[in-house]
């Protein structure tokens, strides 16, 4: 055997001449020096590559080589959403995880493999909470599992719980509450306490990023992600470079198009709202939704300042932010529906009695009760205080959120453009008339050539599937229109899969939304078949639900050949009933028990074949 034949790998028969041609005339001793030096090369030349590196003037090839770190724990960080708040956040927790060199596994818990939760070390879980205490809709399976007697023991899991919920609810951050009980029953180890965060999160989410990565690694662990994070350039704790227009930046969107689309008689107003996105750089898919920053109605903001005697032009700081109480009221604060926090603060303000015994929490049901019937204009009006202080009134209020519309338009059928289809919300309270912040807005002030504050917020759950693939649509009301981009979509791209919409409402004459589309798709054979159902045309009500009935035969055919399911409208009472309807379908039609299609729709959801999104 030559010399080149006997090298390791990575070294050049030039290399390997060289280090022979060393080796045999080094003197006596020599030669374990030199190997005691390259011991020690190699040992700095990994730390180089952690970020833990020495001068290669500190080596000493005799001393003892430091101890290994020890092996890092597995990171899964795994998030329930519904809006994307959630997605958003284990986004930014797998980052913040990332700048101390740990490597996370960032899942949704739609996608999550639930086998591998026996084997997880560290486990990290953002969820958000839908309607009275419920998981996601994308989490509906996991939380199944996990509360199922199949779950296995998790002795060696450490674990933390984001919740995101809305205080506006009873069952305030309910599916997180769930969770953290859940896992501390299986015997996993809490990494740190639960937050549960009301829909202004920012800040106590940021803390509890913060507090909970630091605990994931040993120190040792910690310093070499710190060093890897400098010598990249980026400092830890510093901000990802956001896109150019998103939640917190959003893009003022001008008004192309604003119609009426219901007709003369109808019980409801619902608009068609089209919208400029020309150099704004956002793109979407269907599916999607456009997330609007909405302004509150200046005549409210006004009559609060009357019934507060106070002045529009009064200084105010809002999250360290100075502006004026007018602005504040007007654009940053939600001042329609009182909130548990603004009814604290204004107990304590105002002294009332009343206001004193809906506090605690076996004053839940009744607290609820009262938010129902008073919104802040009313609370103020019904127990005044005399001199409030304009800071304390801003500090009891809450952050103004976006609006989520789904998308009614396609970006290859009408470039730079978003559509939206809006149900203008009216009613009355103590006397006056009311309307949504946004619907309201739509329909009272966005005018065509005026602005909307926007951003594209993606639904991942709610995808088209493969071009020749079918599809079934259901939905009732303002649910129709991401069918309405499903089927732009699908036309652009000369798609060969059959289409059926199963569309809802109240009249025929005077509700029938985007008539004329869907009869000009019909005829091109874009949409294959539509059934409609209007509950208040005929004696008894018939709702789509039904129509999936009497199609029972068709609609279990189409399942069978791969049709994909989607239901968009009202999650009370459209969703249960749809899915219901459809177990009925499955059972009737294919021969199954009640358990058994449970189990065939369960597949379908798994599958991604049976998508929901609701609101």
């Amino acid at each position: 055997m030559t010399a080149f034949e006997f090298a390791g790998p990575g070294f050049t028969a030039e290399q390997w001449n060289q280090i022979n041609a060393l080796a045999t005339s080094l003197g006596p001793g020599q030669g374990l020096w030199l190997s005691g030096y390259f011991a020690g090369l190699d040992q700095h030349t990994r730390a180089l590559r952690t970020g833990a590196g020495l001068p290669l003037a500190t080596l000493d090839p005799l001393a003892p080589l430091p101890p290994a770190a020890p092996s890092p724990r597995s990171l899964t960080i795994l998030f329930g959403s519904e809006t994307g708040n959630g997605a958003g956040l284990a986004k930014a927790l797998g980052e913040a995880a990332g700048r101390l060199g740990v490597e996370p596994t960032v899942v949704d818990m739609a996608d999550y493999k639930l086998r591998r939760l026996k084997d997880e070390q560290d486990l990290l879980i953002v969820t958000s909470t839908h309607g009275e205490g419920d998981p996601p809709l994308s989490g509906k399976g996991f939380f199944e599992f996990i509360e199922s007697r199949k779950v296995p023991r998790l002795p060696e899991l450490r674990y933390a719980v984001l919740a995101l919920g809305d205080s506006t609810y009873e069952h305030f951050c309910g599916a997180g509450k769930r969770l953290d009980h859940r896992l501390e029953e299986l015997g996993a180890t809490r990494l740190g306490a639960r937050v549960d965060c009301d829909v202004d999160y920012d800040e106590e989410a940021a803390s509890w990023i913060k507090a909970v990565v630091a605990k994931l690694t040993p120190p040792a662990q910690a310093a070499i992600g710190g060093t890897l994070a400098r010598a990249a350039g980026v400092q830890p704790g510093s901000p990802v470079s956001p896109p150019v227009f998103d939640k917190r930046r959003p893009f003022s969107a001008t008004v192309i198009e604003n119609l009426v689309l219901t007709g003369r008689g109808s019980s409801k107003e619902t608009r068609h709202i089209e919208l400029s996105l020309a150099g704004s750089g956002l793109t979407f898919e269907p599916g999607d939704a456009l997330g609007i920053v909405p302004r509150n109605d200046p005549r409210l903001v006004e009559a609060l300042l009357d019934t507060l005697s106070l002045s529009a032009e009064t200084p105010v700081s809002i999250k360290e932010r100075s502006t004026t109480l007018g602005e504040a009221l007007g654009e940053a604060l939600k001042i329609t529906a009182a909130t548990p926090r603004f009814l604290e603060h204004w107990a304590t303000a105002s002294g009332a009695r009343e206001l004193e015994d809906l506090r605690g929490d076996r004053q839940a049901e009744a607290r609820s009760a009262f938010l129902r019937s008073y919104h802040v204009i009313d609370i103020v009006r019904r127990f005044p205080v005399q001199g409030i202080d304009p800071q304390t009134f801003v500090a009891s209020l809450r952050t103004l959120q976006p609006r989520l519309y789904s998308i009614a338009s396609s970006l290859p059928a009408l470039p730079d453009e978003a559509h939206l289809t809006v149900s203008t919300v009216r009613y009355e309270l103590h006397g006056e008339a009311r309307s949504g912040v946004a619907s309201g807005h739509f329909a009272e002030r966005a005018e065509p050539d005026t602005t909307v504050s926007v951003y594209v917020q993606e639904n991942r759950h709610f995808r088209l599937p493969d071009d020749d693939a079918p599809i079934l649509m259901i939905g009732a009301g303002t649910g129709v229109a991401p069918y309405r981009a499903f089927l732009q979509e699908r036309e652009a791209r000369c798609a060969t899969g059959r289409s059926w919409l199963v569309f809802g409402e109240r009249n025929f004459h005077s509700d029938f939304l985007y008539q004329t589309e869907w009869q000009a798709l019909l005829k091109d054979g874009v949409l294959s078949r539509m059934n409609v159902a209007f509950s208040r045309d005929g004696a008894t009500k018939t709702y789509v639900q039904h129509r999936l009935i009497e199609h029972a035969r068709d609609v279990f055919a189409w399942l069978e050949e791969g049709a994909h399911v989607y239901v968009c409208g009202d999650g009370a009472k459209l969703a249960p009933d749809v899915h219901s309807a459809l177990r009925t379908i499955v059972q009737q039609q294919g021969g199954r028990g009640k358990a058994a299609a449970d189990d065939y729709l369960g597949a379908l959801q798994r599958d991604h074949r049976y998508q929901i999104d609701v609101y």
